[in-house]
C-alpha cells in the first residue's frame, strides 16, 4: 500500500517540476528542473521494478545529456535581448500540435484503462533478469554491436585528427 502512495507522490513531482521546465524564465533553472524530473522518473522505475531502466535513465540522462545542455545553455548566454520573435502562426501551429498531442495522450490513458493488468513475470525489470536474457539469447548481436561501436570510435577519432605534414 506504501508503494502506491510514493508511485503517486513520485508522479505528481515528475508532473509539477516537468511544468517548471517549461514555465520557467530562466533556462539554467529549467534545466535543473529537467534534472530533478529524470530523478522522480527513475523513482518510479525503481517502484516499477526496473532498476536497470533507472539507473540508466540516471546516468545518461541526468549525468550526461543534462550537463551537456547546461553547458551549451551557460555557452550560449540566453538572454530576452537576442531572442528573437516568434510569429503569431508559429505560436498557433505550437498550441494546435500540443492539443494533438494532449488528444492523443488523453485516448491513450483510456484505452489503457480498460485493459486488465496481469504481471507474468514480476522480475522482468531486474538486473539479473536482464544479463541472463542479454548474455543468453542476445549474445552474439550484443557483441556485434559492441564492434560496431568500436569501429565508430576508431572513425571518429581518425577523422577528427588533423594531417601533419
Amino acid at each position: 500500500m506504501m508503494q502506491k502512495y510514493l508511485f503517486i507522490i513520485l508522479g505528481l513531482f515528475a508532473v509539477l517540476s516537468a511544468l517548471m521546465v517549461v514555465f520557467e524564465k530562466n533556462p539554467v533553472h529549467s534545466v535543473l528542473y529537467l534534472v530533478l524530473t529524470f530523478f522522480a522518473i527513475a523513482g518510479e522505475f525503481v517502484l516499477l521494478n526496473a532498476q536497470f531502466i533507472a539507473i540508466v535513465n540516471v546516468i545518461v540522462y541526468a549525468g550526461a545529456i543534462m550537463v551537456l545542455f547546461l553547458f551549451v545553455i551557460m555557452l550560449l548566454n540566453l538572454n530576452k535581448e537576442t531572442e528573437p520573435h516568434k510569429a503569431l502562426w508559429m505560436k498557433f501551429g505550437a498550441v494546435v500540435t500540443g492539443g494533438l498531442l494532449l488528444l492523443v495522450l488523453v485516448s491513450t490513458l483510456k484505452v489503457a484503462d480498460n485493459a486488465e493488468v496481469n504481471p507474468m513475470n514480476t522480475n522482468i525489470g531486474a538486473i539479473r533478469q536482464l544479463g541472463t536474457v542479454l548474455f543468453g539469447q542476445f549474445l552474439l548481436p550484443f557483441e556485434v554491436s559492441a564492434v560496431l561501436f568500436l569501429a565508430a570510435m576508431v572513425g571518429t577519432v581518425m577523422l577528427s585528427k588533423k594531417d601533419i605534414k
